[in-house]
Protein backbone atom coordinates (compact mmCIF):
# COMPACT_ATOMS: atom_id res chain seq x y z
CA UNK A 1 0.00 0.00 0.00
CA UNK A 2 1.50 3.58 -0.98
CA UNK A 3 0.75 6.84 0.23
CA UNK A 4 0.12 7.98 -3.10
CA UNK A 5 -3.16 5.26 -3.66
CA UNK A 6 -6.89 5.38 -3.28
CA UNK A 7 -6.88 2.82 -0.55
CA UNK A 8 -4.39 4.29 1.85
CA UNK A 9 -5.54 8.25 1.02
CA UNK A 10 -9.35 7.25 1.13
CA UNK A 11 -9.64 4.58 3.48
CA UNK A 12 -6.43 3.60 5.35
CA UNK A 13 -5.53 7.18 6.62
CA UNK A 14 -8.90 8.73 7.52
CA UNK A 15 -9.78 5.19 9.42
CA UNK A 16 -6.13 4.79 11.27
CA UNK A 17 -6.49 8.72 12.26
CA UNK A 18 -9.97 8.64 13.40
CA UNK A 19 -9.68 5.39 15.80
CA UNK A 20 -6.12 6.91 17.25
CA UNK A 21 -8.05 10.40 18.22
CA UNK A 22 -11.31 8.59 19.64
CA UNK A 23 -9.15 5.81 21.58
CA UNK A 24 -7.16 6.96 25.41
CA UNK A 25 -4.13 7.76 25.03
CA UNK A 26 -2.85 4.71 27.19
CA UNK A 27 -3.89 2.45 24.22
CA UNK A 28 -2.96 4.90 20.94
CA UNK A 29 0.31 2.41 20.82
CA UNK A 30 -1.27 -0.84 20.60
CA UNK A 31 -4.02 0.90 17.99
CA UNK A 32 -0.92 1.94 15.60
CA UNK A 33 0.82 -1.06 15.94
CA UNK A 34 -2.18 -2.94 14.84
CA UNK A 35 -2.68 -0.43 11.76
CA UNK A 36 0.71 -0.46 10.86
CA UNK A 37 1.17 -4.45 10.97
CA UNK A 38 -1.83 -4.26 8.85
CA UNK A 39 -0.22 -1.76 6.80
CA UNK A 40 2.74 -3.73 5.86
CA UNK A 41 0.46 -7.56 5.39
CA UNK A 42 -0.97 -5.52 2.87
CA UNK A 43 2.19 -5.92 0.58
CA UNK A 44 2.24 -9.33 1.27
CA UNK A 45 1.51 -11.47 4.07
CA UNK A 46 4.61 -13.50 3.59
CA UNK A 47 6.49 -10.69 4.53
CA UNK A 48 5.10 -9.95 7.95
CA UNK A 49 6.75 -12.81 10.05
CA UNK A 50 9.95 -11.69 8.84
CA UNK A 51 9.02 -7.74 10.52
CA UNK A 52 7.64 -9.87 13.30
CA UNK A 53 10.74 -11.56 13.74
CA UNK A 54 13.00 -8.86 13.38
CA UNK A 55 10.86 -6.81 16.57
CA UNK A 56 11.43 -9.78 18.62
CA UNK A 57 15.47 -9.99 17.69
CA UNK A 58 15.66 -6.27 18.41
CA UNK A 59 13.24 -6.71 21.63
CA UNK A 60 15.24 -9.49 23.23
CA UNK A 61 18.75 -7.72 21.89
CA UNK A 62 17.60 -4.37 24.41
CA UNK A 63 16.08 -6.37 26.97
CA UNK A 64 19.28 -9.22 26.94
CA UNK A 65 21.90 -5.53 27.02
CA UNK A 66 19.42 -4.23 30.19
CA UNK A 67 20.05 -7.57 32.28
CA UNK A 68 23.58 -7.56 31.79
CA UNK A 69 24.45 -4.12 32.73
CA UNK A 70 21.39 -4.87 35.75
CA UNK A 71 23.38 -7.75 36.87
CA UNK A 72 26.75 -6.65 36.41
CA UNK A 73 28.37 -9.22 33.87
CA UNK A 74 30.42 -9.62 31.54
CA UNK A 75 29.58 -10.07 27.71
CA UNK A 76 27.70 -7.36 26.82
CA UNK A 77 29.67 -6.32 24.10
CA UNK A 78 29.28 -10.07 22.74
CA UNK A 79 25.76 -9.71 23.32
CA UNK A 80 25.52 -6.76 20.86
CA UNK A 81 27.53 -7.92 18.05
CA UNK A 82 25.54 -11.70 18.16
CA UNK A 83 22.36 -9.07 17.92
CA UNK A 84 23.98 -7.10 14.89
CA UNK A 85 25.00 -9.62 13.19
CA UNK A 86 21.31 -11.59 13.32
CA UNK A 87 19.94 -8.34 12.06
CA UNK A 88 22.69 -8.35 9.16
CA UNK A 89 22.22 -12.35 8.39
CA UNK A 90 18.66 -11.28 8.28
CA UNK A 91 19.27 -8.71 5.56
CA UNK A 92 21.59 -10.34 3.66
CA UNK A 93 19.37 -13.44 3.42
CA UNK A 94 16.29 -11.87 1.90
CA UNK A 95 17.92 -9.08 -0.12
CA UNK A 96 21.31 -10.31 -1.17
CA UNK A 97 21.48 -13.97 -1.24
CA UNK A 98 19.92 -14.15 -4.72
CA UNK A 99 22.55 -11.94 -5.62
CA UNK A 100 25.24 -14.24 -4.24
CA UNK A 101 24.30 -17.38 -5.18
CA UNK A 102 26.02 -17.85 -8.35
CA UNK A 103 29.53 -16.10 -7.00
CA UNK A 104 29.41 -18.84 -4.16
CA UNK A 105 28.11 -21.38 -6.48
CA UNK A 106 31.22 -20.66 -8.91
CA UNK A 107 33.62 -20.51 -6.35
CA UNK A 108 33.21 -23.50 -4.63
CA UNK A 109 31.72 -25.48 -7.66
CA UNK A 110 28.85 -25.78 -5.77
CA UNK A 111 25.19 -26.04 -6.73
CA UNK A 112 22.84 -24.19 -3.83
CA UNK A 113 19.61 -25.09 -5.61
CA UNK A 114 17.90 -21.81 -4.46
CA UNK A 115 14.45 -20.59 -4.91
CA UNK A 116 13.59 -17.09 -5.59
CA UNK A 117 13.54 -15.02 -2.78
CA UNK A 118 11.51 -12.45 -2.98
CA UNK A 119 12.72 -8.95 -1.49
CA UNK A 120 10.56 -8.19 1.39
CA UNK A 121 9.04 -4.43 1.25
CA UNK A 122 11.20 -2.31 3.87
CA UNK A 123 13.45 -4.75 4.77
CA UNK A 124 16.63 -2.12 4.56
CA UNK A 125 14.87 0.91 6.67
CA UNK A 126 13.46 -1.59 9.54
CA UNK A 127 16.51 -3.47 9.66
CA UNK A 128 18.69 -0.67 9.77
CA UNK A 129 15.68 1.03 12.55
CA UNK A 130 16.12 -2.16 14.66
CA UNK A 131 19.61 -1.85 14.18
CA UNK A 132 19.80 2.00 15.70
CA UNK A 133 17.66 0.72 19.04
CA UNK A 134 20.00 -2.06 19.67
CA UNK A 135 22.93 0.50 19.29
CA UNK A 136 21.21 3.31 21.44
CA UNK A 137 20.97 0.89 23.87
CA UNK A 138 24.41 -0.35 24.17
CA UNK A 139 25.47 2.91 24.17
CA UNK A 140 23.55 4.15 26.75
CA UNK A 141 22.07 6.85 24.45
CA UNK A 142 18.19 5.37 25.13
CA UNK A 143 16.98 2.89 27.93
CA UNK A 144 16.16 -0.38 27.11
CA UNK A 145 12.05 -0.64 26.27
CA UNK A 146 10.40 -3.07 28.45
CA UNK A 147 7.17 -3.56 26.65
CA UNK A 148 7.68 -5.73 23.43
CA UNK A 149 4.85 -3.78 21.68
CA UNK A 150 6.76 -0.06 21.93
CA UNK A 151 9.77 -1.65 20.50
CA UNK A 152 7.47 -3.42 17.63
CA UNK A 153 5.48 -0.13 17.05
CA UNK A 154 9.07 1.90 16.95
CA UNK A 155 10.36 -0.43 14.19
CA UNK A 156 6.87 -0.80 12.36
CA UNK A 157 5.40 2.12 12.45
CA UNK A 158 3.78 2.70 9.51
CA UNK A 159 4.55 6.29 8.00
CA UNK A 160 8.22 5.93 7.86
CA UNK A 161 8.14 1.60 7.51
CA UNK A 162 8.38 1.18 3.60
CA UNK A 163 10.64 4.35 3.27
CA UNK A 164 11.61 6.02 6.22
CA UNK A 165 13.19 8.32 6.96
CA UNK A 166 15.11 6.59 9.29
CA UNK A 167 13.97 7.27 12.53
CA UNK A 168 16.88 6.95 15.74
CA UNK A 169 15.56 5.34 18.73
CA UNK A 170 17.39 7.49 20.95
CA UNK A 171 15.72 10.22 19.07
CA UNK A 172 11.89 8.76 19.34
CA UNK A 173 12.14 7.14 22.42
CA UNK A 174 10.22 9.29 24.41
CA UNK A 175 7.93 10.29 21.76
CA UNK A 176 6.45 6.51 21.89
CA UNK A 177 5.84 6.92 26.02
CA UNK A 178 4.47 10.10 25.81
CA UNK A 179 3.49 12.51 23.12
CA UNK A 180 1.67 15.83 22.30
CA UNK A 181 -0.80 16.25 19.71
CA UNK A 182 -2.95 19.55 19.23
CA UNK A 183 -5.06 21.35 16.52
CA UNK A 184 -2.14 23.18 15.13
CA UNK A 185 0.05 20.80 14.82
CA UNK A 186 -2.39 17.67 13.36
CA UNK A 187 -2.86 21.14 10.67
CA UNK A 188 0.64 21.40 10.27
CA UNK A 189 0.99 17.84 9.52
CA UNK A 190 -1.96 17.89 7.03
CA UNK A 191 -0.56 20.78 4.81
CA UNK A 192 3.20 18.80 4.89
CA UNK A 193 0.96 15.28 3.90
CA UNK A 194 -0.41 17.26 1.51
CA UNK A 195 2.43 19.14 -0.33
CA UNK A 196 4.36 15.86 -0.53
CA UNK A 197 1.12 14.19 -2.07
CA UNK A 198 1.22 16.38 -5.19
CA UNK A 199 5.19 15.93 -5.10
CA UNK A 200 4.41 12.74 -5.88
CA UNK A 201 1.33 12.23 -7.39
CA UNK A 202 1.42 15.34 -9.97
CA UNK A 203 5.21 15.72 -10.44
CA UNK A 204 7.23 12.61 -10.00
CA UNK A 205 4.59 10.52 -11.58
CA UNK A 206 4.81 12.90 -14.48
CA UNK A 207 8.59 13.40 -14.94
CA UNK A 208 8.54 9.22 -14.19
CA UNK A 209 6.75 8.52 -17.91
CA UNK A 210 9.20 10.14 -20.22
CA UNK A 211 12.30 8.86 -17.85
CA UNK A 212 10.48 4.98 -17.96
CA UNK A 213 10.40 5.48 -21.52
CA UNK A 214 13.90 6.83 -22.15
CA UNK A 215 15.77 4.49 -19.98
CA UNK A 216 13.48 1.49 -21.54
CA UNK A 217 14.88 1.83 -24.92
CA UNK A 218 18.35 0.25 -26.71
CA UNK A 219 20.43 3.41 -25.82
CA UNK A 220 21.65 3.16 -29.02
CA UNK A 221 18.02 4.35 -30.32
CA UNK A 222 18.85 8.05 -28.08
CA UNK A 223 19.71 10.76 -29.75
CA UNK A 224 21.96 13.07 -27.50
CA UNK A 225 18.80 15.66 -26.47
CA UNK A 226 16.51 12.57 -25.89
CA UNK A 227 19.01 10.78 -23.56
CA UNK A 228 19.52 14.06 -21.95
CA UNK A 229 15.80 14.59 -21.57
CA UNK A 230 15.92 10.91 -19.80
CA UNK A 231 18.42 11.53 -17.17
CA UNK A 232 16.81 15.14 -16.42
CA UNK A 233 13.36 13.63 -16.19
CA UNK A 234 14.88 10.63 -13.77
CA UNK A 235 17.08 13.33 -11.58
CA UNK A 236 13.95 15.06 -11.01
CA UNK A 237 11.64 12.35 -10.77
CA UNK A 238 13.90 10.51 -7.84
CA UNK A 239 13.91 13.87 -5.61
CA UNK A 240 10.08 14.42 -6.09
CA UNK A 241 9.52 10.57 -5.41
CA UNK A 242 11.68 10.16 -2.45
CA UNK A 243 11.22 13.11 -0.72
CA UNK A 244 7.14 13.93 -1.83
CA UNK A 245 7.18 10.65 0.31
CA UNK A 246 9.19 11.82 3.25
CA UNK A 247 7.11 14.66 3.51
CA UNK A 248 4.07 12.69 3.43
CA UNK A 249 5.46 10.16 6.55
CA UNK A 250 6.84 13.63 8.29
CA UNK A 251 2.87 14.60 7.77
CA UNK A 252 1.70 11.93 9.07
CA UNK A 253 3.78 11.58 11.95
CA UNK A 254 2.94 15.27 12.88
CA UNK A 255 -0.61 14.08 12.79
CA UNK A 256 -0.23 11.43 15.20
CA UNK A 257 1.67 13.27 17.65
CA UNK A 258 5.19 12.36 16.46
CA UNK A 259 8.40 14.63 15.68
CA UNK A 260 10.27 12.77 12.95
CA UNK A 261 13.66 14.09 11.02
CA UNK A 262 13.91 16.07 7.98
CA UNK A 263 15.30 14.01 5.09
CA UNK A 264 16.12 16.48 2.32
CA UNK A 265 17.09 19.86 2.14
CA UNK A 266 17.04 21.03 -1.40
CA UNK A 267 20.26 18.61 -2.87
CA UNK A 268 20.36 19.81 -6.33
CA UNK A 269 20.91 23.64 -4.78
CA UNK A 270 24.85 21.98 -3.40
CA UNK A 271 27.60 23.31 -4.28
CA UNK A 272 29.82 20.11 -4.00
CA UNK A 273 29.42 16.67 -3.47
CA UNK A 274 30.07 16.47 0.45
CA UNK A 275 26.89 19.30 0.73
CA UNK A 276 24.87 17.18 -2.26
CA UNK A 277 25.47 14.32 0.37
CA UNK A 278 24.66 16.82 3.88
CA UNK A 279 21.07 17.70 1.94
CA UNK A 280 19.85 14.17 0.13
CA UNK A 281 18.63 11.19 2.67
CA UNK A 282 19.94 12.72 5.40
CA UNK A 283 18.55 10.12 7.96
CA UNK A 284 20.85 7.69 5.44
CA UNK A 285 23.68 9.52 5.47
CA UNK A 286 23.78 10.94 9.34
CA UNK A 287 23.16 6.80 9.94
CA UNK A 288 26.16 5.43 8.30
CA UNK A 289 28.14 8.39 9.51
CA UNK A 290 27.16 7.41 13.18
CA UNK A 291 26.95 4.01 13.40
CA UNK A 292 29.57 2.82 10.71
CA UNK A 293 32.04 5.52 9.97
CA UNK A 294 33.07 7.43 13.40
CA UNK A 295 33.09 3.97 15.13
CA UNK A 296 35.44 2.60 12.27
CA UNK A 297 37.59 5.34 13.46
CA UNK A 298 36.41 8.13 10.76
CA UNK A 299 39.30 10.98 9.70
CA UNK A 300 40.53 10.71 13.24
CA UNK A 301 43.32 7.97 12.13
CA UNK A 302 46.03 7.64 9.65
CA UNK A 303 45.28 8.68 6.26
CA UNK A 304 45.16 5.00 4.59
CA UNK A 305 43.05 3.82 6.84
CA UNK A 306 40.29 6.76 6.90
CA UNK A 307 40.21 6.05 3.45
CA UNK A 308 39.46 2.67 3.93
CA UNK A 309 36.84 4.19 6.17
CA UNK A 310 35.40 6.03 3.61
CA UNK A 311 35.32 3.30 1.20
CA UNK A 312 33.29 0.71 3.02
CA UNK A 313 30.49 3.29 3.94
CA UNK A 314 30.26 4.10 0.44
CA UNK A 315 30.29 -0.02 -0.79
CA UNK A 316 27.58 0.24 2.16
CA UNK A 317 25.44 2.90 0.71
CA UNK A 318 26.05 1.70 -2.91
CA UNK A 319 24.42 -1.84 -1.90
CA UNK A 320 22.47 -1.09 0.52
CA UNK A 321 20.07 0.23 -2.32
CA UNK A 322 20.12 -2.97 -4.03
CA UNK A 323 21.87 -5.92 -5.21
CA UNK A 324 23.25 -5.18 -8.17
CA UNK A 325 26.29 -3.62 -9.43
CA UNK A 326 25.18 -0.65 -10.69
CA UNK A 327 24.34 -0.02 -6.85
CA UNK A 328 28.06 -0.48 -6.00
CA UNK A 329 29.37 1.56 -8.90
CA UNK A 330 27.10 4.29 -7.97
CA UNK A 331 28.58 4.44 -4.50
CA UNK A 332 31.84 3.92 -5.79
CA UNK A 333 31.42 7.21 -7.93
CA UNK A 334 30.35 9.19 -4.64
CA UNK A 335 33.64 7.53 -3.00
CA UNK A 336 35.67 8.80 -5.48
CA UNK A 337 34.57 12.32 -5.37
CA UNK A 338 34.11 12.77 -2.46
CA UNK A 339 37.79 11.79 -1.79
CA UNK A 340 39.16 13.97 -4.01
CA UNK A 341 37.11 16.97 -2.88
CA UNK A 342 38.40 15.95 0.88
CA UNK A 343 42.32 15.99 -0.73
CA UNK A 344 42.12 18.54 -3.08
CA UNK A 345 39.01 21.27 -2.16
CA UNK A 346 38.92 21.57 -5.84
CA UNK A 347 35.78 22.32 -5.67
CA UNK A 348 35.86 25.58 -3.58
CA UNK A 349 38.10 27.00 -6.70
CA UNK A 350 35.06 26.73 -8.78
CA UNK A 351 32.64 29.30 -7.85
CA UNK A 352 29.56 29.10 -9.30
CA UNK A 353 30.49 27.03 -11.40
CA UNK A 354 30.80 24.08 -8.29
CA UNK A 355 27.15 23.86 -9.02
CA UNK A 356 27.35 22.89 -12.14
CA UNK A 357 30.22 20.55 -11.56
CA UNK A 358 27.95 18.77 -8.40
CA UNK A 359 24.96 18.60 -10.66
CA UNK A 360 26.53 17.51 -13.32
CA UNK A 361 27.77 14.69 -11.18
CA UNK A 362 25.05 13.69 -9.56
CA UNK A 363 23.08 13.00 -12.82
CA UNK A 364 26.12 11.11 -13.96
CA UNK A 365 25.84 8.80 -11.05
CA UNK A 366 22.21 8.72 -11.29
CA UNK A 367 22.65 6.92 -14.55
CA UNK A 368 23.99 4.23 -12.74
CA UNK A 369 21.47 3.64 -10.27
CA UNK A 370 18.46 3.62 -13.21
CA UNK A 371 20.06 1.33 -15.40
CA UNK A 372 19.64 -2.52 -15.14
CA UNK A 373 23.71 -3.07 -15.57
CA UNK A 374 26.93 -1.36 -15.60
CA UNK A 375 26.89 -2.20 -19.91
CA UNK A 376 23.90 -0.39 -20.29
CA UNK A 377 24.68 2.53 -17.96
CA UNK A 378 28.02 3.09 -20.30
CA UNK A 379 25.79 2.82 -23.55
CA UNK A 380 23.58 5.62 -21.89
CA UNK A 381 26.53 7.89 -21.00
CA UNK A 382 27.70 7.86 -24.32
CA UNK A 383 24.59 8.08 -25.92
CA UNK A 384 24.49 11.32 -23.59
CA UNK A 385 27.73 12.69 -24.90
CA UNK A 386 27.22 11.82 -28.32
CA UNK A 387 29.89 8.69 -29.15
CA UNK A 388 27.53 6.12 -29.53
CA UNK A 389 26.40 5.20 -32.79
CA UNK A 390 22.75 5.74 -33.58
CA UNK A 391 21.26 2.40 -35.52
CA UNK A 392 17.49 3.77 -35.57
CA UNK A 393 16.02 6.52 -33.92
CA UNK A 394 13.01 5.57 -32.11
CA UNK A 395 11.34 9.05 -31.28
CA UNK A 396 12.73 12.48 -31.17
CA UNK A 397 12.58 15.10 -28.61
CA UNK A 398 9.42 16.27 -29.42
CA UNK A 399 7.72 13.43 -28.58
CA UNK A 400 9.01 13.68 -25.13
CA UNK A 401 8.43 17.12 -24.56
CA UNK A 402 4.89 18.39 -25.21
CA UNK A 403 3.58 21.17 -23.94
CA UNK A 404 2.29 19.65 -20.32
CA UNK A 405 5.56 17.75 -19.95
CA UNK A 406 7.55 20.51 -20.67
CA UNK A 407 5.69 22.72 -18.67
CA UNK A 408 6.19 20.10 -15.77
CA UNK A 409 9.61 19.78 -15.77
CA UNK A 410 9.80 23.69 -15.78
CA UNK A 411 7.62 23.21 -12.46
CA UNK A 412 9.89 20.59 -11.20
CA UNK A 413 13.27 22.68 -11.47
CA UNK A 414 11.54 25.77 -9.61
CA UNK A 415 9.89 23.13 -6.95
CA UNK A 416 14.02 21.47 -6.33
CA UNK A 417 15.17 25.35 -5.15
CA UNK A 418 14.06 27.36 -1.96
CA UNK A 419 12.24 29.82 -4.34
CA UNK A 420 8.93 29.00 -3.33
CA UNK A 421 9.73 28.57 0.48
CA UNK A 422 11.67 32.00 0.12
CA UNK A 423 8.66 33.61 -1.53
CA UNK A 424 5.99 32.11 0.97
CA UNK A 425 8.52 33.49 3.70
CA UNK A 426 8.64 37.50 2.47
CA UNK A 427 4.85 36.72 2.41
CA UNK A 428 4.31 35.59 5.84
CA UNK A 429 6.42 38.56 6.69
CA UNK A 430 4.02 41.24 5.09
CA UNK A 431 1.02 39.56 6.09
CA UNK A 432 -1.24 38.80 9.48
CA UNK A 433 -0.60 35.70 11.18
CA UNK A 434 -4.44 34.97 10.77
CA UNK A 435 -4.66 35.50 7.12
CA UNK A 436 -1.61 33.89 5.80
CA UNK A 437 -2.70 30.66 7.91
CA UNK A 438 -6.08 31.19 6.04
CA UNK A 439 -4.04 31.12 2.90
CA UNK A 440 -1.61 28.90 3.69
CA UNK A 441 -4.57 26.07 4.49
CA UNK A 442 -6.29 27.35 1.24
CA UNK A 443 -3.23 26.36 -1.11
CA UNK A 444 -2.99 22.95 1.41
CA UNK A 445 -6.90 22.09 0.08
CA UNK A 446 -6.45 23.54 -2.87
CA UNK A 447 -2.90 20.53 -3.66
CA UNK A 448 -4.87 17.97 -1.71
CA UNK A 449 -7.56 18.44 -4.00
CA UNK A 450 -5.58 18.21 -7.45
CA UNK A 451 -3.50 15.45 -5.92
CA UNK A 452 -6.17 13.43 -4.97
CA UNK A 453 -7.87 13.95 -8.84
CA UNK A 454 -4.19 12.32 -10.21
CA UNK A 455 -4.71 9.63 -7.97
CA UNK A 456 -7.94 8.46 -8.75
CA UNK A 457 -7.23 9.15 -12.20
CA UNK A 458 -3.86 8.05 -13.00
CA UNK A 459 -3.17 4.09 -13.97
CA UNK A 460 0.63 4.96 -13.37
CA UNK A 461 1.95 5.39 -10.12
CA UNK A 462 5.70 3.83 -9.58
CA UNK A 463 7.28 4.69 -6.00
CA UNK A 464 11.53 4.40 -6.72
CA UNK A 465 12.46 3.57 -2.96
CA UNK A 466 9.76 0.98 -2.09
CA UNK A 467 12.53 -1.92 -3.91
CA UNK A 468 14.75 -0.99 -1.08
Amino acid sequence: MVFSSVTFIFFFLPLSLLINYLLKEKIRNYWLLFVSLFFYLWGGISFLPILLFSIFLNYIGGMGIHLIDKKGCRGRKAWTAFIIACNIILLIYWKYLNFLSGYIEDFFNINLELKNILLPIGISFFTFQGLSYVVDVYRRQAPAQKNIFYVGLYISLFPQLVAGPIVRYGSINQQLEQRTASVSKFAGGMRRFSIGLAKKAIIANTLAVNADAVFSLPPEQNTVLVAWIGIISYTLQIYFDFSGYSDMAIGIGKMLGFTFPENFNYPYIASSVTDFWRRWHISLSSWFRDYVYIPLGGNRCSKSRWVFNLFVVWSLTGIWHGANWTFLIWGWIYFVLLLLEKLTGFHKKLGILSHIYTLFFVMTAWVFFKSPSIEYAVLYLKSMFGILPIHSISFNHLWYLDSYQLFMLVIACIGSTPLCKVLLGKIKENTKDEIYAALSSSVSLVLLGISMIYVVTSTYNPFIYFQF
